[in-house]
């Protein structure tokens, strides 16, 4: 079961990144707006809930696992449910911020030319996506 709920969340977070980057290259219209919505609220939405749900049924399975030191959290995700877990974590919140994004592109009427740089950065290693875009950000702010 575990592995299968891996596959149907990769893939619905692979679809939605999809969709994130089509919202980003098309114009103003309510098809930008559906899929910011199902791609940037509705998909990471139910990947919180699909994390809540493995996070409940497989309480207690990983004994010695915490977050108190490096070893405790490599002996939580040991246990695959707990993994399960950690990787929905990691697709909810990635997302979240693949739409801010976006988001934040299309509602100051940015250049969406950056995004094809950061986007992908914000799917692969999240933080470093969110650090390159936050920086455009701000060095565009310098310029004015």
């Amino acid at each position: 079961m575990a592995e299968q709920l891996f596959a149907w969340c990769s893939n619905a977070a692979i679809a939605a990144w999809l969709g994130l980057g089509c919202a980003a290259a098309l114009g103003p219209g309510p098809w930008r707006e559906r899929l910011l919505f199902v791609a940037g609220r509705a998909v990471p939405l139910a990947l919180c809930l699909v994390y809540v749900l493995v996070l409940v049924g497989y309480w207690g399975t990983a004994p010695g696992g915490g977050f108190t030191s490096l070893a405790s959290v490599l002996l939580l995700f040991a246990a695959p449910g707990k993994m399960l877990g950690g990787w929905l974590h990691f697709l909810a919140f990635d997302l979240l911020v693949g739409h801010w994004m976006v988001q934040t592109v299309v509602e100051r009427n940015l250049s969406r030319w950056p995004l094809l740089l950061f986007l992908p950065l914000a799917f692969l290693w999240g933080p470093m996506g969110l650090l390159g875009f936050t920086g455009w950000l701000v060095g565009g702010r310098r310029g004015r």
